[in-house]
């Protein structure tokens, strides 16, 4: 999937490990302020393309351009503009929580002027303003969740990668996360996050990428969650008929919809254009004369279309 404005570009990654291949010829952009579901079984490679797109690692061939900076020939420059949390992550369990911050944004080269600032605003981004004086050894897990994720973004990355962030997390901190990944997207933060839990992802993203076997299976935008009214984007609809009408799937078709299946007196199908081609549709189905006894946007399952997606790939 192609982005008109790519804040990351990834071009004909190659990655290798002893024996294998990690990264095959792997090539994707990504949007401005896009949360991207980044999904693919143990082994897929995704840490090794988020280490990538962060610089830690030299790829053997292809490059990674960061909001217009190639990582590789300026790595400082790139990591500027990046946050990135580890799946493993660390605090300094003696400092306090306010201390920890700034020490992340020295580390970044915040100026002394606008250091408290930036402290304060990434803790209330983060929802630990109350927690400044604690140490934080003594944070919940959840907790110190957020404050590494308030170091990431201390320096207001255009670009935050994450590595299974919700590792390790109940519920309702999971829940929070979710809030708090929204929230930042929201600022003008541009989102990767490699997750194995897919009901949490579906919560958040606007976009989806799938791995397996070090190449790309799927890269596209998401209908519903975060990504709802995005025009570019198709979203998948359900109608449903009070009576049989062999004119469904042409008058569907004609309106520019996609992928229907039609069963019984339920179709399914893909329609791009937003609310409007929505309304559209649904004006010309009963102007045709289609009894139309519901008509819905139906919010993409991750966990479904991932399972089908790896099913069809090995099948191949």
């Amino acid at each position: 999937m192609a982005a008109a404005d790519p804040v990351i570009a990834v071009e004909a990654l190659l990655f290798d490990y002893p024996g294998l291949r990690a990264l095959d010829g792997v090539s994707f952009s990504i949007r401005r302020g896009t949360i991207t579901a980044l999904v693919g079984p143990n082994g897929a490679g995704k840490t090794t393309l988020l280490n990538c797109i962060a610089g830690l690692v030299l790829p053997g061939a292809g490059r990674v351009i960061v909001d217009g900076i190639d990582v590789n020939r300026a790595p400082r420059e790139a990591h500027a503009r990046m946050g990135y949390l580890a799946d493993s992550f660390g605090v300094y369990g003696e400092l306090t929580v306010e201390r920890c911050l700034d020490y992340w944004a020295r580390a970044q080269g915040i100026a002394t002027a606008g250091r408290k600032a930036a402290v304060e605003r990434a803790a209330a981004r983060l929802e630990i303003a109350d927690r400044l004086q604690q140490r934080a050894g003594e944070l919940s897990r959840g907790l110190r969740q957020r404050l590494a994720i308030a170091q990431a973004i201390v320096h207001e990355p255009a670009v935050v990668l994450m590595d299974e962030p919700a590792s390790g997390l109940d519920p309702e901190a999971r829940f929070g996360l979710a809030a708090v990944l929204r929230n930042l997207s929201g600022a003008g933060m541009t989102l990767i996050v490699s997750s194995h839990i897919l009901a949490e992802l579906e919560d958040y993203s606007t976009d989806l990428l799938v791995l397996e076997g070090g190449r790309i299976l799927e890269h596209r935008a998401l209908g519903g969650a975060a990504g709802e009214g995005a025009d570019a984007a198709s979203i998948r609809i359900e109608l449903e008929l009070a009576a049989d009408d062999g004119n469904l799937p042409a008058i569907l078709a004609a309106a520019g919809a996609g992928d229907i299946r039609v069963e019984g007196r339920t179709a399914r199908f893909s329609l791009p254009g937003g609310i409007g081609a929505q309304a559209a549709l649904l004006r010309r189905l009963v102007g045709e004369g289609a009894p139309v006894a519901s008509f819905m946007p139906v919010r993409t399952d991750l966990q479904d279309a991932y399972l089908a997606l790896l099913k069809e790939s090995r099948k191949g």
